[in-house]
């Protein structure tokens, strides 16, 4: 039975990439109308119940303009210096059309290693859950101000997926100049055909994917489709759309051009598959009460732990053993071996008396735990 694409009316928490073309015109600058528009779009979600997060390019392109830099290719101070007089601007153009809304904004700088580095990442995903929980919207951008080409994205696509997948989204729609996934270039083959709904992505697939079209937009159909594999293999669904229309996710859900690529799973599901294929770095023994708040669905707090061992740092993955030594869950901790074996046994509210810091209440969340 063929699968049906996704809606995003559904959507519980939806992350929307917004490219620089879209955002960015090179004469006249920010495209004022499409933005406001487009916040009438993030309000409706809101409405919705859904958490909203915007990844969004530009602050190069607005940096460029008012530092009045020639056209063509920038060096990388250039850019860095772009982006810097960009960042403040872009921030400020989404706090202004979203606060009318009620909508309270946030901006998140971010970089490769933040998400390859699990203590990095654990400390991006605690603060985006916490704005997330607070009805906040971030607004997400790669941190072009220090980046450099050993350690940037290189483009906002691959960026959303990571930052999708982080959040745990169901759904990431990347805003392009686009209207979905060809078989070839639509601008330099006419018989190129558009896919409403890919699958599974397929060697003959990947090997259909094409150069950018646009001048403005560094991300071309080739790291759309790496950002569609790691939101998929997330238990993500997402969508390739034109986005210059007014109000583009009212198009979405009104029928307009796109490809959606197929979710492998939920992303809660993806996630704990994940954890459960890394290789402990150390094993944390529990008395009967924290076994019984595990299964319970609670996380694990230090009071519960009667002894550590291994050599871990924070993020690192752990098993969780019974008081009998039985593997019961696997995790990622969030203290280092030494902070676990001295607040092991010990309230959440005395963990700032013996580390000296006012840590995490829990030893492993359980968003971080698969039983």
């Amino acid at each position: 039975m063929p699968l049906s694409a996704p809606d995003i009316r559904a959507a519980r928490r939806l992350v929307i990439k917004i490219g620089s073309a879209l955002l960015v015109d090179r004469k006249s600058g920010l495209k004022q109308g499409w933005l406001s528009a487009l916040a009438l779009d993030v309000a409706e979600a809101k409405v919705r119940g859904a958490d909203v997060v915007l990844v969004s390019s530009g602050s190069i392109a607005l940096g460029r303009k008012v530092l009045g830099l020639p056209e063509g290719p920038l060096t990388l101070e250039q850019s860095q210096a772009a982006a810097a007089v960009g960042q403040i601007r872009l921030a400020r153009a989404y706090e202004e059309v979203l606060a009318p809304h009620g909508i309270t904004t946030g901006q998140v700088l971010v970089t490769l290693e933040d998400t390859e580095d699990r203590r990095r990442y654990l400390n991006s995903r605690a603060t985006m859950e916490t704005l997330l929980g607070l009805g906040v919207v971030p607004i997400v951008n790669e941190n072009d101000t220090v980046a450099t080409d050993e350690i940037r994205f290189g483009d906002n696509d691959r960026l959303a997926a990571q930052i999708a997948v982080t959040v745990g989204a169901d759904q990431l729609i990347l805003l392009s100049d686009v209207d979905g996934f060809y078989s070839a270039n639509p601008k330099e083959d006419p018989t190129a055909e558009r896919f409403d709904l890919v699958e599974r992505i397929t060697p003959e697939i990947e090997a259909m994917a094409g150069d950018p079209i646009s001048g403005l937009s560094k991300g071309g159909m080739k790291t759309k489709l790496l950002a569609a594999k790691t939101a998929v293999a997330g238990g993500c669904a997402m969508a390739i759309m034109e986005g210059s229309v007014l109000r583009p996710l009212k198009a979405l859900a009104e029928g307009a051009n796109r490809t959606w690529f197929v979710a492998q799973g939920d992303p809660q599901v993806a996630r704990k598959r994940w954890i459960n294929a890394m290789k402990p770095r150390g094993e944390l023994r529990l008395d009967a009460g924290a076994v019984t708040a595990l299964k319970a669905g609670k996380s694990l707090l230090p009071a519960g732990v009667t002894a550590v061992s291994g050599s871990f740092g924070r993020g690192d993955p752990v098993a969780i053993l019974s008081p009998e030594g039985v593997v019961l869950a696997k995790g990622l901790v969030r203290y280092t071996a030494a902070e676990a074996k001295a607040i092991a046994g010990h309230r959440s509210g005395e963990i700032e008396g013996i580390l000296g810091y006012a840590g995490r209440a829990a030893l492993v969340h359980r968003d971080d735990l698969v039983m």
